[in-house]
C-alpha cells in the first residue's frame, strides 16, 4: 500500500519539514496537475486527476501535526477516525468522568454567558491538547526506533489514548470557538 509518506518519498516519521515538504508539494503539483494532460484520454486525465487528488490529501496530512500522529496512529493498525474504534471505547474512565465534567462546567458558563471563563477554560484545554499531542509524538517517535517488539503494542495503545484525548480536547476547543465566535459578533 502506498502511503502519504510514499508521496514525497519521506520516511514514516512523525517529525516532518515542513517547508521542505511545502516545496516538494508546490513542485509535484506542477508536474502532476491535470491541465498538462488536457488533450489526453480519458483514462491519462483520470490518472493524473488521482494522483493530484492523492498529492493534495497527502500533504493536507502531513503537513499538519495532529493529522500527521493520527495518521502514523492509522498505519499502526489504529483508526481512531472510526467510530467503533477500540480505541476510542478503551479511554481510561478517570479521563471520560473529567471531560464530562469539563463539559458540564463549559455548559453552566455558557449557559451564565460568562465569556471570560469560557476563555480561561479554553485557555487551560489548549494546553492539555499541546501535552496529549506531545506526548503522542514521543510514542510515535519511539515507534520509530523499533525497539522491542513487544513493546509496540503497549505503545500503540500509549499513542491512541493521548491521541484520544487531543481529540476529545480539540471538540471541546471547538465548542469555545464557536462561542467566542457567537459572544463577539
Amino acid at each position: 500500500m502506498r502511503t502519504h509518506f510514499d508521496v514525497f518519498g519521506l520516511p514514516r516519521a512523525y517529525d516532518v519539514d515542513v517547508p521542505a515538504l511545502e516545496k516538494h508539494y508546490r513542485e509535484l503539483s506542477l508536474q502532476s496537475h491535470p491541465d498538462r494532460v488536457a488533450q489526453a484520454d480519458a483514462r491519462e486525465r483520470l490518472k493524473a486527476l488521482e494522483n493530484t487528488t492523492a498529492l493534495n490529501e497527502a500533504f493536507k496530512t502531513l503537513k499538519d501535526p495532529v493529522r500527521r500522529a493520527f495518521y502514523l496512529l492509522k498505519l499502526h493498525g489504529v483508526d481512531l477516525d472510526r467510530e467503533d474504534a477500540g480505541a476510542q471505547k478503551d479511554m481510561p474512565l478517570e479521563f471520560l468522568e473529567e471531560v464530562m465534567e469539563l463539559r458540564e462546567a463549559l455548559d453552566g458558563a455558557m449557559e451564565k454567558k460568562d465569556l471570560a471563563r469560557v476563555q480561561t477554560m479554553g485557555g487551560q484545554v489548549q494546553g492539555r491538547r499541546k501535552a496529549a499531542l506531545d506526548e503522542a509524538a514521543g510514542v510515535l517517535r519511539a515507534l520509530e526506533g523499533g525497539g522491542p517488539a513487544e513493546e509496540a503494542p503497549a505503545q500503540v495503545r500509549k499513542a491512541s489514548h493521548a491521541l484520544g484525548r487531543v481529540r476529545y480536547f480539540t471538540r471541546f476547543l471547538e465548542q469555545v470557538d464557536a462561542f467566542e465566535e457567537e459572544s463577539l459578533s
